[in-house]
């Protein structure tokens, strides 16, 4: 009884995952080339599509949908409501910014208007989150993460190549093909939650998982986890700090000058990765221990970085964007459990919404605070525009490297102490 709980479950939560990651795909892998190309934005400004939306994301998150779940206990309602009006707000934002002819005014339209929309995806977010954790015992965190990356990739692939498709042949977003395609999924996607059980913490009174141990969490672990997000905001901040600089790098005359459809079939090496490491991530992660796994994914980001920013061969851009894709699933999976293990489940939204901090702002922010403006600095010094956007790499893997220095003291200190714990006992 409890493997057909737990499989109606997890169909449940991969449809709506698959839906998700078709969406972003397909909608965000060519935005910042529509902002940069055909309106005209700077480097900087086209960052700031990530920057003040994930703004309102983390507000959200973390002062208003959090809380209120927690008070709740609600997981699935946050979902359901927070695609749907977000799937109207899509569509919305494309109305308004093609009434605009001035292009600097309609790319600031859709700058703000996803703002306006991640405020009801922060339900969405927030509600994901919280759910996992409800429904699975720790010990099956790491591997039910890496399934569902793995099923989410899959849906990445065939959203990045239609888009790609759409995008090259005119289809983007100015005739708002993009935003309603991903405005129908969202209400799709809100379909396979509907047969998912609500989550909250009186799940752990059924059958599908056992109760925690919330005094070890709560009493012994505030510190290391506070330690642990500051180590996950250099990691995030540093190897997410390209996000929104990826595409525009790749199109560039003077360098690898991809089109549309090549610009697709890298992006979908990266979905690869996601697709292949996802389905042993949570696997490797349970026989070595999380915090192995995510040093090694985080060195991983390292040498991706380095790879994409050094190279002029294109065969070396596909082998970092699959590097890419693998730290993507290997820091998703591991600290998910790393913070979960560490986060009492009575306020366990609230805290997730500080995990996903950590994420979320790191997609926008890091780039127009650090990649964006070092960009538009170099290349208005007369630094060749290819110099300047792989300066941004070799600084984003420097930034990744504080992070991975504070996990590696913060884990020796641990050890340090559990040893020295065994001595005494």
């Amino acid at each position: 009884m409890v493997q057909k709980q737990l499989l109606k479950v997890f169909t449940g939560i991969s449809s709506f995952q698959f839906l998700a990651m078709f969406r972003r795909g397909m909608f965000y892998t060519y935005l910042s080339i529509y902002l940069r190309d055909f309106l005209k934005l700077s480097v900087t400004e086209t960052t700031l599509y990530a920057t003040i939306p994930m703004i309102f994301s983390v507000i959200f998150q973390n002062f208003v949908w959090g809380p209120l779940s927690d008070r709740w206990q609600k997981r699935r309602t946050l979902i359901i409501l927070g695609e749907i009006l977000a799937g109207f707000g899509t569509i919305l934002v494309w109305l308004i910014h093609s009434l605009f002819s001035v292009f600097l005014i309609a790319g600031y339209i859709i700058i703000i208007g996803l703002a306006c929309i991640e405020i009801f995806w922060s339900m969405s977010n927030i509600g994901w989150s919280a759910l996992i954790s409800d429904l699975y015992p720790l010990k099956e965190r790491s591997r039910v993460m890496g399934d569902l990356t793995s099923i989410g990739g899959i849906g990445r692939i065939i959203g990045i190549t239609i888009g790609g498709y759409l995008y090259d042949n005119g289809f983007g977003f100015r005739n708002g093909t993009l935003f309603f395609i991903a405005s129908i999924v969202m209400f799709l996607s809100t379909i396979p939650m509907v047969f998912t059980p609500e989550g909250g913490i009186k799940i752990t009174r059924d059958s599908i998982i056992e109760p925690e141990n919330t005094n070890y969490n709560q009493n012994n672990y505030k510190t290391i986890f506070i330690i642990f997000i500051i180590a996950l905001v250099f990691v995030n901040f540093g190897r997410n700090s390209i996000s929104t600089i990826y595409s525009q790098y790749l199109i560039l005359d003077e360098g690898f000058n991809v089109d549309s459809i090549l610009l697709s079939y890298i992006a979908n090496f990266r979905s690869i990765a996601v697709l292949f490491i996802g389905v042993i991530a949570g696997r490797i992660s349970k026989k070595f221990g999380d915090s192995k796994i995510f040093i090694i994914g985080v060195i991983f980001a390292i040498i991706a970085l380095l790879i994409t920013g050094l190279t002029d061969e294109l065969l070396f851009i596909f082998i970092g964007s699959f590097l890419i894709g693998t730290t993507d699933v290997i820091i998703s999976a591991s600290s998910y459990t790393i913070a979960s293990d560490l986060i009492p489940p009575k306020i366990r939204a609230k805290l997730f919404g500080v995990y996903n901090t950590t994420f979320f702002l790191s997609w926008g922010l890091a780039t127009t605070l650090v990649s964006g403006p070092l960009i538009d600095l170099l290349i208005n010094g007369g630094i060749n525009e290819v110099i300047a956007y792989q300066t941004a790499f070799i600084v984003a893997a420097l930034i990744t490297s504080i992070g991975f220095l504070i996990f590696i003291i913060l884990t020796i200190l641990l050890y340090v102490k559990k040893k020295k714990e065994r001595t005494n006992t």
